[in-house]
């Protein structure tokens, strides 16, 4: 018997794909002032509860597992606070990923914002190779000014709390540091202070945040106002400036080049080396094209991604049709293939395209100098930042290629960088002196190892 071609109704499943999970959806223990993300509670009104029920969990988990052809499948929680779903929630998770796992290796990263972590969580943490993301925004002023609880009080010493048990359990965890204004213009405290605190791995996240209504935040029908093309919102003013974030990654880059390399790894740095070699990027904001890393809400319901939680974009609903099917919907796809396609011809032209591709869809509402739609609101800063460190990501590229340590260029600069030696004093005149003795010319050294040549030639 011959088999025969069958035409799917749908595009061949992406072998590999990432979900952002928010299995609270919006709901945190904090209130952060900047939180893009809290008011999506409007997206679901009159909901009451926003926990993932055990039915979509179990769903999910199986779907996630089955629909990607890779041996290793990572899982991202996050929300809202993720850790308000206790404990049993993410025991019953590793029960579920161990049922469904089918021989592929499970990872698990959860971003919180600390303050409700224990030992229990920690203990767990620890016994399931779970990678945290610690959202802190540097030195005490810097981070209480936003990260606030629903009483408006500060939350600095809980979340450094909160890595304490982390260190104390052995706890893998890399810091997520939020780029506000302020943020911004104090790089090298907000750098160092991370370093001061073991922070092995750093995610800097530029804010860009804009709303609606001529200032305000509005809501209307659909739900939520989607900004994200509307040329006339503005940005809020906890909103990082272009110059302020060109100007904190090349201070901290220079810091890091210099003393830091193979020590300290900044995430942003480890994408660009990455793109400087030839690869592609791994993260999706300098990709070429999106549309991979998807987010899906305590009901199941999956978005295009995490950034564009909006009624438009949302692809359906796990419970009524299968994820390998929701990834490759043709507006998720039309979705990625935007990026590429809408990018104007100023970025297309650009010198450093190739290291940014426009970076995230989201923040492109300025217009260019020829006045296309469509550029990058952090683009000034972009540039600054990739032409600066281009000699050293060349450098960089070239030892790794070699098989050498990419830390091998800090001893390359200090040499390039070393001040040249003051010239030697002129020997006084009739000046006499054994090969052994000290130099007369004042040096210190041995006259053999100074002037010799220059008294004898």
């Amino acid at each position: 018997m011959t088999a025969t071609a069958t035409t799917s109704p749908f595009p061949t499943p992406l072998r590999s794909f990432h979900i952002m999970t928010k299995p609270i959806g919006p709901i945190c223990n904090l209130d952060c002032r900047y939180c893009f993300y809290l008011e999506k509670e409007k997206l679901y009104p009159g909901r009451g509860n926003f926990r993932m029920p055990d039915d979509v969990l179990e769903a999910y988990v199986r779907q996630y597992i089955e629909s990607q052809d890779i041996p290793e499948i990572s899982f991202a929680w996050q929300g809202g606070e993720p850790t308000l779903m206790g404990l049993k929630f993410f025991q019953r998770v590793v029960e579920l990923q161990h049922r469904y796992a089918d021989g592929k290796r499970i990872a698990n990263a959860l971003q919180t914002n600390g303050t409700l972590l224990d030992d229990d969580w920690c203990r767990f943490f620890h016994q399931h190779n779970f990678l945290i993301g610690l959202s802190i925004d540097g030195p005490r002023e810097l981070h209480d000014r936003y990260r606030v609880d629903k009483g408006g009080r500060p939350t600095f010493d809980a979340v450094m709390g909160g890595i304490d048990l982390l260190k104390r359990h052995h706890v893998d965890f890399n810091t997520l540091t939020v780029l506000t204004r302020e943020v911004a213009q104090q790089p090298q405290a907000v750098y160092r202070f991370l370093k001061q605190i073991g922070s092995g791995f750093m995610q800097f996240i530029p804010l860009v945040e804009r709303v609606g209504g001529g200032g305000e935040m509005t809501f209307a029908e659909p739900p939520l106002l989607n900004v994200l093309d509307d040329p006339d919102s503005p940005v809020t003013p906890w909103s990082v400036q272009p110059h302020d974030f060109g100007n904190f990654l090349v201070t901290i880059f220079d810091e890091w080049v210099r003393r830091d390399v193979g020590r300290y790894f900044v995430q942003l740095f480890d994408v660009q080396l990455g793109i400087w070699m030839g690869m592609p990027s791994s993260l999706c904001v300098f990709a070429e094209t999106c549309g991979s890393a998807m987010a899906i809400e305590h009901n199941g319901d999956v978005y295009s991604c995490d950034h564009y939680v909006y009624p438009r974009y949302k692809l359906g609903n796990v419970a009524d049709r299968p994820l390998r099917e929701l990834t490759v919907l043709p507006q998720q796809v039309q979705f990625g293939l935007d990026k590429r396609d809408k990018l104007p011809k100023y970025c297309r032209e650009c010198d450093v395209r190739f290291a940014c591709n426009g970076e995230c869809p989201k923040h492109r509402f300025l217009r260019t100098p020829d006045g296309e739609w469509g550029l990058n609101y952090l683009c000034a800063g972009y540039q600054r930042f990739f032409r600066h460190i281009d000699p050293h990501m060349q450098t960089m590229a070239a030892l790794l290629h070699q098989g050498r340590p990419a830390a091998d260029i800090m001893a390359m600069i200090a040499q390039a960088e070393r001040p040249p030696a003051p010239p030697r004093p002129p020997l006084p005149a009739g000046a006499r002196a054994g090969r052994n003795d000290t130099c007369p010319c004042g040096s210190g050294l041995k006259f053999k190892k100074c002037c010799w040549d220059k008294a004898h030639a």
